[in-house]
């Protein structure tokens, strides 16, 4: 039976191969044809060198599910700082927990895709993303958080624009201010003051390492807490690349992982 079916499709492919044909090449121009008017038509990332957004998607996106919640509007807190006001041990804290590959790559990791598809295949869940710092920030500068494949061209081609036409020291620096770091929290600068009292320019490596890992999940951990296992884990394995690059200190890095230990005994309680 099934060396039947196999031949019926095999002459079936035959007889239709030139219409198989056409709807390909039609397909593929379609969706070249997309990917040109998404870049014709798409925001001006140009102006971003000079210009600093006082607002993004995700803001808006945030205040409008707010109000619908709860009919309050959302108080935004957003305070923008240039990227040599901001901690090294930040920055290099954000880098390795969400882009390590960040300076060398052209807005996307295929590695870190890759990685992130295979993951979510073995978990037979969506756990990673694999979404370069790039890329995150075309998402959330210009898109609404929804899963959906027009809105991954749109920020594969957004992103794209970015590195092309950015540097990424300013494209690290729009990311450090506009990214979220809970609610109604924008920027390093607000989500410094507001868990730990004062400038982004002064964080610790410890605080550093807290901030960076909640991303990009920021409404659902929060720095300050140590009952996620999952936390603890990327608290851990951050940390471990802090002490490498000389961004903190052995007794520091023993120090945490005490305060970690701690927290994994009580949550097993």
């Amino acid at each position: 039976m099934r060396s039947v079916s196999r031949k019926k499709f095999k002459n079936f492919l035959k007889k239709q191969r030139k219409k198989i044909l056409w709807i390909f090449i039609g397909f593929i121009l379609c969706f070249l044809g997309a990917l040109f008017l998404l870049w014709v038509f798409g925001p001006n990332v140009e102006a971003l060198k000079h210009q600093n957004p006082k607002t993004t998607a995700m803001m808006q996106y945030r205040k409008e599910q707010y109000y619908k919640k709860t009919g309050k509007r959302l108080r935004i807190q957003h305070q923008w700082v240039r990227l040599s006001q901001i901690s090294p041990a930040l920055i290099e804290a954000v880098l390795i927990a969400e882009d390590d590959k960040f300076f060398i790559h052209n807005g996307f990791d295929f590695e870190g895709m890759y990685e992130a598809l295979s993951k979510n295949i073995k978990r037979k869940k969506i756990v990673s993303g694999g979404s370069t710092i790039t890329q995150q920030l075309a998402k959330n500068l210009y898109l609404k958080p929804t899963r959906s494949p027009i809105r991954k061209i749109r920020e594969a081609v957004i992103a794209f624009e970015l590195d092309r036409k950015l540097s990424k020291r300013r494209i690290l620096e729009l990311y450090l201010n506009v990214i979220e770091w809970g609610r109604g929290i924008y920027g390093i600068e607000a989500a410094s003051q507001y868990w730990y009292g004062k400038p982004a320019s002064q964080l610790t490596a410890e605080e550093a390492i807290r901030l960076a890992s909640v991303l990009p999940n920021p409404l659902r951990y929060q720095p300050d807490n140590d009952a996620s296992r999952r936390m603890r884990k990327k608290r851990r394995h951050i940390a471990k690349y802090m002490v490498k690059r000389h961004r903190m200190t052995e007794e520091e890095f023993q120090t945490f992982c005490a305060k970690l230990d701690s927290a994994a005994a009580i949550a097993k309680r």
